[in-house]
């Protein structure tokens, strides 16, 4: 188990002891989709679902999430966030909901997990906001897009 920052010597999980590492800048963006019928985009567009409005409502969801991912995974460092932007755009084309995140902060580790995490609560928040009129949603898409900062940085190709 030596090899695994996550295990102790005895095998047992810990939380990797990150307090001699540099803060540095640090930024990660990350993407996901909710796919749905064109009737449930042209109701978002047109203000018409019975929860509110949906992007607003995800938009703010995301944010939240960002700020709590410790909470949420196990493993994850609390981070003091610089910023957070979740933005999110309908693509007719490929009739969805898309969503991009973007976290940066001044720290000793990234902050892929918050960006993954802002993403697919605001996918699952659209989701939400949407079952009522569209049962056959589907969430997909959901990646790390580019991280900078720290060890290496990481530009996604597709």
């Amino acid at each position: 188990m030596d090899d695994f920052s996550h295990y102790n010597s005895d095998g047992k999980s810990v939380m990797v002891d990150i307090g001699s590492k540099d803060i540095t800048q640090r930024s990660a963006k990350a993407e996901a989709s909710v796919y749905m019928k064109s009737d449930t985009i042209a109701a978002i567009e047109k203000k018409l679902l019975p929860k509110g409005e949906v992007f607003e409502v995800a938009r703010i969801a995301g944010i939240m999430a960002a700020k709590n991912t410790a909470i949420m995974i196990p493993m994850c460092h609390p981070l003091s966030l610089n910023y957070i932007n979740v933005d999110l755009e309908i693509d007719q084309k490929k009739t969805r909901v898309h969503i991009t995140s973007e976290i940066r902060l001044s720290g000793r580790t990234g902050a892929e997990m918050e960006a993954l995490v802002a993403a697919s609560v605001a996918a699952l928040t659209v989701y939400d906001m949407c079952k009522a009129v569209d049962k056959d949603m589907v969430i997909g898409d959901c990646r790390l897009v580019e991280k900078r900062g720290g060890k290496s940085d990481y530009l996604s190709l597709k």
